[in-house]
């Protein structure tokens, strides 16, 4: 069985060891970038390779480009070539539950052209909590594999569209932030508050349940279309491209299917002086 949104603990263990499988760790800290790195050598999945989101699962920042550009994608396939991964390989990547990172790593591998990737389901504290093993051991690749790349740019798009077809019919902006940067009470990391007009609110939080578990497709089928977002049009973005990619996931998991990313998101947009803000609880 291939997974393409989620996976449970129970399920990744029955299939750990596998040579089908690869496993990413992806837990990040916006306030402290080692501590990724630290969590990961302390200990981890068995067979777990780290990616970096800063710079495995960002490009460089101009200044311009927002504060996680997209990475090079040959770049990135060449990454994910090196830790084994084949067209057909099981991908399952994962944070601490209920977080940002293991989203951000399942939007980028689709945009290169793999689709057989999901994120575990609560993360490692799910994958604890169940007594399974964790390792302080180093993953060393075994292999090269042979993943090809196959860039689908249709999953994202830039700032001019976003400019052009503001407040139109065509385009639902959804801003997954906080509601407090949202709205402008706070700015958070980006010197400018506020959010991009017409996008509406749905900080990423709301796609998990209480134990960082992602809601059920049901679930999040019937909050999206009580909201009334078209998936054709909807367009995710959050500071960065980062916490846009759960809102995204959410609407794939419950069979919506067709969103994109706006992935310079807020930082970006607010580089240019010259593009409109707005401020408050309404879009």
């Amino acid at each position: 069985m291939t997974y393409t949104t989620v996976i449970s603990a129970e399920q990744l263990h029955e299939r750990l060891g596998s040579s089908e499988l690869v496993i990413f760790d992806c837990r990040h800290s916006l306030e402290d970038f080692e501590l990724g790195r630290r969590l990961y050598d302390e200990s981890h999945i068995p067979g777990a390779f780290f990616a970096d989101a800063e710079t495995d699962l960002s490009g460089p920042k101009t200044g311009t480009n927002g504060r996680h550009p997209l990475p090079d994608p040959e770049g990135l396939a060449r990454f994910l070539r090196v830790r084994g991964v084949n067209a057909d390989t099981q991908i399952v990547a994962y944070d601490d539950g209920g977080d940002i990172w293991a989203p951000r790593f399942w939007f980028l591998a689709r945009w290169i052209g793999h689709d057989a990737v999901a994120i575990l389901d609560g993360g490692l504290t799910a994958w604890k909590a169940r007594g399974y093993p964790v390792t302080a051991a180093p993953m060393q690749p075994v292999r090269e594999g042979s993943l090809t790349l196959r860039l689908r740019p249709e999953y994202v798009v830039d700032a001019t569209y976003v400019a052009q077809h503001l407040r139109s019919d065509a385009m639902q902006l959804i801003d997954a932030r906080a509601h407090d940067r949202y709205s402008g009470v706070a700015g958070g990391m980006d010197p400018v508050a506020g959010h991009i007009p017409g996008a509406k609110n749905r900080c990423y939080e709301e796609n998990f349940r209480p134990d960082g578990t992602l809601k059920s497709s049901q679930e999040l089928r019937a909050d999206f279309e009580r909201a009334g977002f078209d998936p054709k049009r909807t367009v995710h973005q959050c500071g960065s491209g980062v916490s846009a990619t759960v809102n995204q996931l959410a609407m794939q998991h419950a069979g919506l299917e067709g969103s994109r990313v706006y992935n310079g998101s807020w930082s970006e947009w607010i580089s240019d002086p010259s593009r409109p803000i707005a401020t408050g609880s309404e879009p």
